[in-house]
């Protein structure tokens, strides 16, 4: 099987995301990939609402999928949205050593990518003026945020952490 592209693992990572929505939970993605095969190993999305977990953020969904693993040295985390500071922190401790984010213009910071780029994790950022399916994550991320801006402050773990 041969790597696709980003498109192509985003647009998953992306109707993740949509099903989460469209199920009245945070419209968050995340898939992990195989850097040599391009096999999917795991996906997931937000399960706030769907499963009353607050650690279950896409990022959290894909690697609790992909199960048991010798390491994830050889990996891409695909997410929808950039990583909050607990998804990060799961990025760097299985040593997942490329990210790539579709969505920052709905993010608190750009704290969690600079964690990781010190870290050594290649983090790349779709471009929305060249990527389809990074627009539709900015634009679903935002509709939710307009809609829902408690569930949105509950998923950041309360309105201090979030994006005002």
């Amino acid at each position: 099987m041969a790597y696709n592209s980003h498109e192509f693992y985003m647009e998953r990572a992306f109707n993740l995301a949509a099903k989460s929505y469209s199920q009245g939970g945070c419209p968050i993605g995340g898939v992990l990939v195989d850097n040599d095969s391009g096999q999917v190993l795991g996906e997931g999305h937000n399960a706030l609402v769907q499963e009353g977990n607050p650690i279950i953020h896409g990022e959290m969904a894909a690697l609790r999928n992909a199960g048991r693993m010798s390491n994830r040295h050889n990996t891409t985390m695909y997410t929808t949205l950039q990583p909050c500071f607990m998804c990060t922190g799961a990025i760097a401790q299985f040593g997942i050593p490329r990210v790539v984010v579709a969505d920052i213009a709905n993010a608190a910071s750009g704290e969690t990518i600079q964690f990781l780029r010190s870290r050594g994790v290649e983090v790349i950022i779709m471009d929305p003026a060249a990527s389809s399916v990074a627009r539709k994550c900015i634009e679903l991320t935002a509709r939710f945020r307009d809609e829902k801006p408690e569930q949105w402050d509950e998923d950041w773990g309360g309105a201090s952490n979030a994006r005002s």
